[in-house]
C-alpha cells in the first residue's frame, strides 16, 4: 500500500484516485456550544482545537463548555421538557424527528464529508453507513412517537425527563441519532456531549435541529473534555445518563450514578470473537473476517478481534486472509477506493502501538501487507497475530485498532470456551454451514449480539447491547425506547 493507493498485486487492476471535494463542506473557523435552540460562546470562553487525522491540519476551533454551560443546558432542557417538548402529542413529536431524518438525507453527502475530515474514516463507510444508518434511526423512532402505549410497556409511559448522553469518537453522527431518536420519541428533552477530537457533525446536527424546526431546547450540544462529560453526568437535574465508551469512563459513570436515582444505559467495550469452523464457505468468511476488524480501522466496540478458526482450516484461512489484505487500500479517507483511513487521534495511535509491541513480546507472530504511510497523520497498517494464546494481552485487552489476534479450536465445546474467556460480552460472529450449530452456538455465547455467517450487520428495529463489562441496557428496537420511559 502506498500513502494514496496499494500496490496492485500480479493480474489486478490499478485505482486512480477517485477524491471526494471537500469544498461540499463549509467549515467554520470557530464553533460555539448550542444551548436553548442557539449557538454561543463558552462562559468561559475557552476554545479547542479539532484536526483532522490524516494530515493534522486544524479544522476549526470548538468552545470547551464549563460547568456554568452544563448549568444552563440543562436548564434549557428542562424548560423545554416542563413547557414544551414534553406535553407535545407524540403525532407532533414524530414530525420534528422525521423533519431531521429527512434533512438527514438531503445533506448526506455534506456531512459523510465532514465525517470522513473530522474523524478519519473513508468516505465510502461515511457514506455508505454512517449516514444511512443514522437517518434511518430517526426515522424508525419517529414511528414509534405516537405509539408508545402500544410498544408493551404498559398504557401510560411517560417520558423521564431530561437525558444527558455522552458519546464516543469513533461512530460520532450514528451515536449522536441511536442516542437522541429514541429519547425525543419517548417525550425527554436532551443534552448531547460528543467527544472532544470529533464534534463536528454533532454541531452541524444541531444545525440540521434548526432547519427542522425543533423547539429550543429540545436538543443541546455541550462540546468539551472529559470534564465537561463529568460534569454532565454529575449534574442533579439530568434524570438519564446513556454513555458509549470505554469500560474504565464507564465503571466512573456507573459509581456517579448510584444512589442518585439516575437511569442509566452503559454501551462499553468489547473484544469479540469471530468463530470459524471448518464448514464455513471460506471466502466468505474472509470477507466478514475483514470487515469484522478492520471496518472503520478497527475502532468498533464490537469489531471481530479475536479470530477463533478450527485447526483443519486454520492454514487455509490465515493464507486467503493475507492475500486479501494485499489488496486493501490505506490513504487519503476522501478517496472513493479508501479501505483503510486514519487512526482519529495520536493518542489511539499510540495505545495501539504499545498493545501491537507486546503482542510481539510475548511471542505472537505479527504480519502487515507491504504498506507504506503517509508522512503527516496518524496511520496504522492492517495487522494479524498468529500464534497467539489467551493469555497475550492483545487476545484479552480491548485494542481498539487494525489488529486480529488468530487462535485456534478443536471442537465447538473449546470454542464457546474460549469465547467466552473474556470479561467482556458485546458481540460474537458464526461461520458455520449447520443451522443447528448455528443455534447451538449462540445459545451458549455469552454475547448481546451474535451474528451468523456475517459481521457489523446493524438495523434501527434490532436492539444492540451487551454483559459483564460491555455494560447494560439496549439501544435501538423498541428496547431501546425502553431505556427513555418511566414504566
Amino acid at each position: 500500500m502506498t500513502a494514496s493507493q496499494t500496490q496492485p498485486a500480479v493480474g489486478m487492476w490499478e485505482y486512480a484516485p477517485a477524491p471526494e471535494s471537500p469544498d461540499i463542506v463549509t467549515i467554520a473557523p470557530e464553533y460555539g456550544l448550542f444551548v436553548a435552540g442557539e449557538f454561543r460562546p463558552a462562559g468561559a470562553g475557552g476554545t479547542f482545537a479539532t484536526v483532522n487525522p490524516a494530515s493534522e491540519q486544524e479544522l476549526a476551533l470548538v468552545a470547551d463548555a464549563g460547568p456554568d454551560d452544563v448549568d444552563a443546558a440543562v436548564a434549557a432542557a428542562r424548560h423545554a421538557f416542563e413547557h414544551v417538548w414534553g406535553p407535545m402529542p407524540g403525532s407532533e413529536r414524530a414530525k420534528y424527528i422525521f423533519r431531521i431524518a429527512r434533512i438527514l438525507q438531503e445533506r448526506s453527502r455534506e456531512f459523510a464529508v465532514l465525517e470522513s475530515l473530522d474523524n478519519g474514516k473513508p468516505i465510502r463507510e461515511s457514506r455508505d453507513v454512517d449516514i444511512p444508518l443514522a437517518a434511518a434511526h430517526f426515522f424508525y423512532y419517529a414511528g414509534w412517537a405516537d405509539k408508545l402505549e402500544y410498544a408493551g410497556f404498559g398504557q401510560d409511559p411517560r417520558p423521564l425527563g431530561v437525558a444527558g448522553q455522552v458519546i464516543p469518537w469513533n461512530f460520532p453522527l450514528l451515536m449522536a441519532a441511536w442516542k437522541l431518536a429514541p429519547a425525543l420519541a419517548a417525550g425527554n428533552t436532551c443534552v448531547l456531549k460528543p467527544a472532544e477530537t470529533t464534534p463536528l457533525t454533532a454541531l452541524l446536527l444541531a444545525e440540521v435541529c434548526q432547519q427542522a424546526g425543533l423547539p429550543a431546547g429540545a436538543v443541546n450540544v455541550l462540546t468539551g473534555d472529559g470534564e465537561t462529560g463529568a460534569a454532565l453526568v454529575r449534574h442533579p437535574g439530568v434524570d438519564k445518563i446513556a454513555f458509549t465508551g470505554s469500560t474504565e469512563v464507564g465503571k466512573q459513570i456507573a459509581g456517579t450514578a448510584a444512589g442518585t436515582g439516575k437511569r442509566l444505559t452503559l454501551e462499553l467495550g468489547g473484544k469479540a470473537a469471530n468463530i470459524v469452523f471448518d464448514d464455513a464457505p471460506i471466502e466468505q468468511a474472509v470477507e466478514g473476517i475483514v470487515n469484522g476488524i478492520f471496518f472503520n480501522q478497527g475502532h468498533v466496540c464490537c469489531a471481530g478481534s479475536r479470530l477463533l478458526v478450527q485447526e483443519s482450516v486454520a492454514d487455509v484461512v490465515v493464507d486467503r486472509l493475507q492475500r486479501r489484505l494485499t489488496t486493501l487500500r490505506l490513504g487519503d479517507p476522501l478517496d472513493k477506493n479508501t479501505d483503510i483511513g486514519a487512526i482519529n487521534s495520536r493518542q489511539q495511535l499510540d495505545k495501539i502501538t504499545q498493545l501491537s509491541a507486546a503482542g510481539e513480546a510475548e511471542g505472537a507472530q505479527r504480519w502487515s501487507p507491504p504498506c507504506p504511510l503517509p508522512d503527516r497523520g496518524f496511520w496504522f497498517a492492517p495487522t494479524l497475530f498468529t500464534g497467539v494464546s489467551q493469555s497475550h494481552r492483545i487476545a484479552r485487552e480491548e485494542i481498539f485498532g487494525p489488529v486480529l489476534s488468530v487462535l485456534t479450536f478443536r471442537t465447538p465445546e473449546e470454542a464457546v470456551t474460549k469465547a467466552n474467556n473474556t470479561p467482556y460480552g458485546l458481540s460474537a460472529g458464526v461461520w458455520t454451514d449447520k443451522g443447528s450449530r448455528i443455534l447451538w452456538m449462540t445459545q451458549r455465547l455469552r454475547a448481546g449480539v451474535v451474528w451468523a455467517n456475517t459481521y457489523n450487520r446493524f438495523d434501527p428495529a434490532s436492539p444492540f447491547g451487551g454483559y459483564q463489562e460491555s455494560g447494560f441496557g439496549r439501544e435501538g428496537g423498541r428496547h431501546g425506547l425502553a431505556a427513555y420511559l418511566n414504566v
